[in-house]
């Protein structure tokens, strides 16, 4: 994945942090392979607020 910032600095800062929440993803996962996953309609909104036809942002 890629990671933007205002400057180098905070693009490298928003990298570790999204590094660090996949590790955390991927010990939850390993710990108990039955933990919730997000429900489809929280993926959804997110997916279509910035590539749906409503898009409303990262435009």
């Amino acid at each position: 994945p890629f990671t933007w910032g205002k400057t180098a600095h905070k693009a490298v800062y928003n990298s570790a942090v999204l590094e660090a929440v996949a590790q955390m993803a991927l010990l939850t996962r390993q710990i108990n392979p039955q933990s919730p996953k997000l429900k489809d309609a929280l993926i959804k909104k997110h997916f279509e607020r910035k590539h749906g036809p409503d898009s409303y942002y990262g435009q």
